[in-house]
């Protein structure tokens, strides 16, 4: 059976890439967040996915 490409997570589910148009659908769902909210937050911690959970359950976005 083949890979369904369209739905494809991250490869290393600790750091966000969001260059990565996949990994950014897959964590704007996770986090319930729109592009530009995970991308300031990506900005304001870094790209642990950890850290920007952290961030994005204070509210810091």
């Amino acid at each position: 059976m083949a890979d369904n490409l369209a739905d494809r997570g991250p490869q290393d589910r600790a750091r966000i890439n969001i260059n990565e148009p996949h990994e950014v659908r897959y964590w704007t769902e996770k986090f319930n967040v729109t592009e530009d909210q995970l991308a300031q937050a990506v900005e304001a911690v870094g790209v642990s996915a950890d850290a920007v959970a952290a961030h994005l359950q204070r509210g810091s976005y």
